[in-house]
């Protein structure tokens, strides 16, 4: 059943069938709304990335706040972590098949986002 407002006879307003939790484009947004997060996600579309060369990739980040994404986005199951023996160590991260499911919608936003005319 559809969500509505109603108003009773005092005109106070009441939601009706409003949602108990959240719907899908917040729960979508929670995951992919985060500062960064479209961005990375974007940046690891084409294979895997090592974290200096993501960190270089997306300019205005601080390596601690790409860190704390990489690790959510992990725990998440959009992203795996490999670190590769050897001297030095070598860290590189990639989409999962879930994380590539996002990728049409960054695609769509990106789309979007380029048509917009904010700067007349």
């Amino acid at each position: 059943m559809k969500a509505r407002v109603e108003s009773d006879p005092r005109g106070r307003k009441t939601a009706l069938n409003a949602c108990a939790h959240p719907c899908a484009i917040e729960q979508g947004m929670r995951i992919l709304g985060g500062k960064w997060t479209g961005s990375i996600l974007w940046h690891l579309k084409e294979g895997p990335v090592r974290f200096n060369d993501l960190s270089r990739m997306i300019g205005g980040a601080s390596k601690k706040m790409i860190a704390d994404r990489l690790k959510t986005l992990e725990e998440q199951g959009l992203v795996t972590r490999t670190v590769s023996a050897g001297a030095p160590v070598a860290v590189d991260y990639a989409l999962t098949a879930l994380g590539e499911t996002a990728l049409d919608i960054l695609d769509s936003l990106r789309l979007w986002s380029e048509g917009l005319d904010l700067h007349p």
